[in-house]
């Protein structure tokens, strides 16, 4: 959420930047409703000061014995009392229009955030092995004779409907193997905290990381109000809604394993084929809270997290620079990694690592205050995929096809699959 203030200081500039995202100029309506909320809540404060002074002479006539200036002055206030309750009212309604002007509105980006209309803007950044030449004509993951039989789409279909998969035998436990791989490196190796939080949310929650009020469609809400997280970003980040931490204890760096679930609204035929975009998935998912100073930094080394997590199960990625019309709304700067999959001879996203500033922190109240003393602060926000585990299952599989229909297993992973090497043909693990 944005600072009233800075667009009141500087409301070109604020236009500016929503420009740079290829959104209308806001800040005329905002300010706007600002001031005719100021000037509300202003008339409001001077009612009620007047009932008080009201108040206070009523007391006095009756002490006086003055019955007719007791009755009306006692008219007065009750009727002050009305027009100040109704005065209040309006400034309420008004303030929660400004609010939810605001919550409607994306984060500002940096400035090195390059220019551009969708992701054919976007600028790759690092690029990291080489693809791998095959004798074969390689397959997407489905096809491949060894991941058919534990990759079953259509009892998914019966149980559940389109977007979902049933895994079973060695295709279930390379899945599980990876999700533990990802949480040892980056709990081992990075020092991230592991946690294990709901994937139910209240809906302030998901409010206070940018999924309401504008995004609703994108996820699914019980009879009972909650909502099913689309990401652990939600219950991560909000670990410190509505508190005020120590400086001391920021950085604070977290990584959770979960389900997230998803409508997909809007993505009605694309990637309708196998398990690339399901409306329940795996992911691990890494969150830093941090101060203003340290928010860039974090933002290189998260990308580094993710991107070692590729570099460890060998697969080839880019790394990408989001464009300003390609950047979440959250986010003032993304990294996008896209992993290559030779069955479909291209690089898809596998990891978003975002930096949002203290924009979430806006909406969650969530503040620091300085070592020494000071003025509280907001802290400042992060999160990235470490990454989807169904679509790493895809890279896996697909990169190491072979021509009998078994698949070669990254190292990395042996250890996770009691030594086990092959995914065979059959389906079976050996």
């Amino acid at each position: 959420m944005h600072d009233i203030r800075a667009i009141r200081e500087n409301p070109q500039a604020f236009d500016a930047a929503l420009e740079r995202r290829g959104a209308a100029p806001a800040s005329a309506a905002i300010l706007s409703l600002d001031e005719t909320r100021r000037a509300r809540i202003k008339a409001a404060e001077d009612a009620q000061a007047e009932q008080n002074k009201a108040s206070k002479l009523v007391g006095a006539a009756k002490a006086k014995g003055d019955e007719a200036e007791f009755e009306r002055l006692r008219a007065l206030v009750a009727e002050t009392k009305a027009e100040v309750a109704a005065m209040q009212a309006e400034a309420s309604e008004l303030d929660r229009q400004l609010r939810d002007a605001l919550l409607a509105i994306p984060n500002q980006l940096l400035d090195r955030v390059p220019a551009g209309a969708d992701e054919n803007d976007n600028v790759e950044v690092k690029r990291w092995g080489t693809p791998r030449s095959f004798d074969f004509a390689p397959v997407v993951h489905y096809d491949i004779a060894g991941v058919k039989p534990g990759m079953d789409f259509a009892t998914a279909a019966k149980l559940s409907g389109a977007r979902f998969v049933v895994l079973q035998g060695g295709v279930a436990r390379i899945h599980r193997a990876l999700a533990q791989y990802m949480i040892d490196l980056h709990v081992d190796r990075h020092g991230l905290t592991e946690t294990i939080a709901p994937v139910l949310v209240l809906s302030e929650m998901m409010e206070g990381t940018g999924q309401l009020p504008k995004f609703g469609e994108d996820s699914y809400q019980t009879r009972e109000g909650w909502w099913l997280i689309p990401t652990s970003e939600v219950t991560l980040t909000n670990t410190v809604n509505g508190e005020l931490v120590d400086a001391a204890s920021l950085p604070r760096r977290m990584v959770a394993h979960s389900q997230c679930f998803r409508s997909e609204a809007g993505s009605a035929g694309r990637d309708t084929a196998g398990m690339l975009r399901q409306h329940q998935f795996e992911k691990v998912e890494m969150v830093s809270i941090t101060d203003a100073e340290g928010g860039e930094a974090e933002h290189a080394r998260m990308t580094a997290q993710a991107e070692a997590v590729l570099e460890g199960l060998g697969l080839p990625y880019r790394t990408m620079l989001l464009c300003s019309g390609d950047t979440g709304f959250s986010a003032r700067i993304t990294h996008d990694l896209e992993v290559w999959l030779p069955g479909q001879n291209t690089y898809r996203e596998i990891s978003s690592v975002s930096y949002c500033g203290d924009f979430q922190a806006r909406r969650m109240n969530a503040r620091f205050r300085p070592e020494g003393g000071g003025k509280p602060e907001f802290v400042h926000t992060l999160n990235g995929s470490g990454l989807a585990v169904g679509r790493c299952l895809i890279a896996v599989l697909e990169n190491g096809q072979q021509a009998d229909g078994s698949v070669a297993l990254p190292e990395a992973l042996h250890p996770y699959l009691g030594g086990r090497t092959v995914l065979n043909a059959d389906g079976t693990l050996s």
